[in-house]
C-alpha cells in the first residue's frame, strides 16, 4: 500500500514538471518574432524639379456670333480660318423686310411730327384768344391736351424708328474684335432665327492662355510667383507629351475665390503664340519649377505604401518597433520621392519588407536565418 502511494506521488510530480515546461515552451512560441527589414535615414536635398498640373488652353477673348434677326443668309465675306479685323463685315442677312419697316416707321414719324406742329399752332392761337377772353376755357384745355398727345406720339414714333433701324443694322454682322474666325456653321441661303442660330466663333490667339487648378495650400506660393513675373524666366512651361513648348509663360491672374467643392483655385498663365502652334481647347501639362529655398525631404519611393488613396511610411521608434505615418507626396525624382509633409530629416524609415509590417511590429535589420544554418551561440 505504501509503495502504491509513493508511485502515485512520483507520477503527480512528473506531471507538474511536464506541464510547467510545456507552458514555458508555449510562451516562447507565442512571442512574435522580429521581422527582418532594411531601414534608411530620411534625408533632405536641394534638387530642382517641376511640379506638374493638368491644364487647358483657352483664348483670352472669344465670342460666338449669333443671329440677332431672323431671315436668310445673303452673304459671307471671309474664308474659314481667316484673320479678321475689328469692324470687318462677316455676314449679311436678308434685310428687305427690315428696310421696308424702317421706311414705314420713318414716314409715320414724319406724320406725327406734322401733327405736332399743327397741335402747337392750335394751342398757341387759343392761348392768344384766351388772353382777350375771346374763347372758352374748355377749348384751351382741349388744345393743350391735344398738344401733349401729339408730343407723346412723336416720341413713340421715334422709338419705333430706332427699333427698326437696329434690326437693319443687325442684318449685317461685323467682327467684334481682331482675331481668328472659325469654320462657318451656315451657308448662303441658310435660314437663321434671331437669338438662336450660331453662325461662327471669333477668338484671339496671340497670346494664348492656359488655365489650371492649384491647391489652396499653394496660393501663397503662386501669389509670390505672380509678383516675380519675368518674361525670360522659365518657371512656367507647358508640355504636350514629350514635346515642350519652346517659350515660357507668366501668371496672368489667380481667380477671386477657392472652389469649396474641390479646394482648388483657378490660375491662368499666358504664353506668346507667334507661330500659332497653340490652339484653344488643347490639353497640356503645366510644369512649374520648384523655387523653394529650403531643402526638401526625400526618401526612396519603395518605402511608401498606399491605402484608400492615402500614403504612409513606417518609421522606426524605440525598442525597434515601427509606427505608421501618413505623408503627402511631392514630385518623384528617379527612384526617390519628395515628401511635402509628414516626415523630418533624421528619422529612420523602413524601405524594404514593408509588406510584412503592421502597427507596433518589432523589426530587425539582421539578415534572416537560413534554414539548416548553425545557430550562433549566445555569449
Amino acid at each position: 500500500m505504501k509503495h502504491r502511494l509513493r508511485w502515485a506521488g512520483f507520477n503527480l510530480a512528473g506531471l507538474i514538471i511536464l506541464a510547467s515546461c510545456g507552458g514555458k515552451q508555449q510562451q516562447q512560441q507565442q512571442a512574435p518574432a522580429a521581422i527582418p527589414v532594411t531601414v534608411a535615414d530620411v534625408t533632405t536635398t536641394n534638387a530642382v524639379y517641376y511640379d506638374e498640373y493638368p491644364g487647358t488652353l483657352t483664348a483670352l477673348n472669344q465670342i460666338q456670333l449669333t443671329a440677332q434677326v431672323s431671315g436668310y443668309i445673303t452673304g459671307i465675306f471671309f474664308k474659314d480660318g481667316d484673320k479678321v479685323s475689328k469692324g470687318q463685315k462677316l455676314y449679311t442677312i436678308d434685310a428687305q423686310i427690315y428696310d421696308a419697316n424702317y421706311q414705314q416707321s420713318v414716314a409715320n414719324l414724319q406724320v406725327q411730327e406734322t401733327n405736332l406742329i399743327k397741335a402747337q399752332k392750335d394751342a398757341d392761337r387759343y392761348h392768344e384768344l384766351d388772353k382777350n377772353d375771346a374763347i372758352a376755357k374748355q377749348q384751351v384745355d382741349y388744345a393743350d391736351a391735344a398738344l401733349e398727345a401729339a408730343k407723346k406720339q412723336v416720341a413713340a414714333a421715334k422709338a419705333t424708328v430706332n427699333s427698326v433701324q437696329a434690326n437693319v443694322k443687325f442684318s449685317t454682322i461685323y467682327a467684334p474684335f481682331s482675331g481668328t474666325i472659325g469654320i462657318s456653321l451656315v451657308k448662303v441661303g441658310t435660314s437663321v432665327v434671331a437669338g438662336q442660330t450660331v453662325l461662327n466663333t471669333v477668338s484671339t490667339d496671340n497670346p494664348m492662355a492656359v488655365d489650371f487648378a492649384v491647391d489652396q495650400r499653394e496660393i501663397y506660393r503662386f501669389s509670390q510667383l505672380q509678383q516675380k513675373n519675368d518674361p525670360k524666366d522659365s518657371t512656367f512651361i507647358i508640355a504636350f507629351g514629350s514635346d515642350v513648348y519652346p517659350q515660357p509663360g507668366k501668371i496672368s491672374l489667380i481667380d477671386r475665390a477657392v472652389d469649396p467643392q474641390t479646394g482648388t483655385i483657378k490660375t491662368r498663365l499666358v504664353f506668346p503664340n507667334d507661330k500659332n502652334l497653340l490652339k484653344a481647347g488643347m490639353n497640356t501639362v503645366v510644369k512649374v519649377k520648384n523655387s523653394s529655398s529650403t531643402p526638401s525631404v526625400i526618401i526612396p519611393h519603395k518605402a511608401v505604401t498606399e491605402q484608400l488613396g492615402e500614403f504612409f511610411v513606417y518609421t522606426v521608434g524605440d525598442s525597434s518597433k515601427v509606427a505608421q505615418h501618413k505623408v503627402h507626396l511631392g514630385k518623384q525624382i528617379g527612384t526617390n520621392v519628395i515628401i511635402k509633409d509628414g516626415l523630418e530629416a533624421g528619422q529612420k524609415i523602413v524601405v524594404q519588407g514593408v509588406q510584412n509590417l503592421r502597427e507596433g511590429a518589432v523589426i530587425t535589420t539582421a539578415p534572416p536565418q537560413q534554414p539548416g544554418a548553425p545557430q550562433q551561440q549566445k555569449k
